[in-house]
């Protein structure tokens, strides 16, 4: 008899978790090398469900969306830490967001934690070698991790970046000339007698600054950009001259503002990024 429950047991692992008013049939998280993750949750609402509530994992969501089937934005509200959406005529509801709050560093080693009812899937950054798991998982296929319910970890590195050095090095010597060329554009200015309404930021002290930051070669290059247009400029400018995809683009300022390096001034049309002294 034990031993038939046990199977029920392990069979139950396999099975969607159901309510009375959704299923989820797919909860993804897809990990960033910076550490933020996208959550994304396709859920199954029940044929008589007015609206439902969908725990949400983290403390900060950021760019959340929810869209039915098709693609059509439906009403929600958060309230604490789940989201409550009103379903219309959904059959499908799809729930995304980014967040911050699922990962730490120490040292090299990244870990993912997660709390979660449903058994879920992580996709790991390019690269990435896994060195510690807190169960046994469900599946592996390259660099998806298949989870089953429950308090969860998984620990990673990232592999070394063995362009890193000449990466840096070319950093450095850019930095010199921007010093330089800062000196010559500020004396042209000064004798055009122009009003500048660059920001007022101590050049050599801000790269000093930043050389104390653990940062990634993308938010280094877009902070010498800044730096170089005099300390302020567009989030579409930054974007278009570094290459970067919009989304890609919006959490690098978000956290180069939350380390305190630059602030996100909101303007009508566009969104201005401005270096912090």
């Amino acid at each position: 008899m034990r031993k038939i429950m046990a199977l029920i047991g392990i069979a139950l692992l396999a099975i969607p978790l159901v309510s009375a008013e959704f299923t989820v049939s797919d909860l993804e998280l897809t990990i960033y090398r910076d550490g933020y993750v996208k959550v994304y949750y396709q859920i199954i609402p029940s044929e008589y469900a007015v609206q439902i509530s969908i725990p949400l994992l983290g403390k900060d969501y950021e760019n959340l969306i929810v869209e039915d089937e098709n693609g059509n934005p439906l009403n929600f509200e958060v309230s604490g830490n789940s989201v409550i959406i009103y379903v219309n005529d959904a059959q499908l509801i799809k729930v995304s967001y980014y967040t911050p709050d699922l990962t730490s560093k120490h040292g090299l080693v990244w870990t993912l934690n997660v709390s979660s009812p449903y058994p879920f899937k992580v996709v790991l950054p390019e690269n990435a070698i896994v060195v510690d798991l807190s169960d046994i998982p469900l599946s592996i296929s390259s660099n998806v991790i298949s989870m089953p319910p429950g308090n969860q970890s998984i620990s990673y590195t990232l592999e070394y970046d063995v362009e890193r050095n000449s990466q840096n090095v070319v950093y450095y010597l850019l930095a010199g000339v921007l010093a330089i060329s800062a000196v010559f554009i500020g004396i042209k200015l000064i004798s055009r007698k122009k009003v500048s309404k660059d920001v007022k930021v101590d050049k050599e002290a801000f790269l000093k600054k930043i050389e104390k930051f653990d940062l990634n070669d993308e938010e280094r290059n877009a902070l010498l950009y800044i730096l170089e247009k005099g300390g302020r400029a567009s989030q579409a400018e930054v974007r278009n001259a570094l290459g970067l995809p919009k989304t890609t683009a919006w959490r690098m300022f978000k956290r180069l503002e939350k380390q305190g390096l630059v602030k996100i001034i909101r303007g009508r049309k566009e969104n201005w990024v401005e270096l912090r002294p």
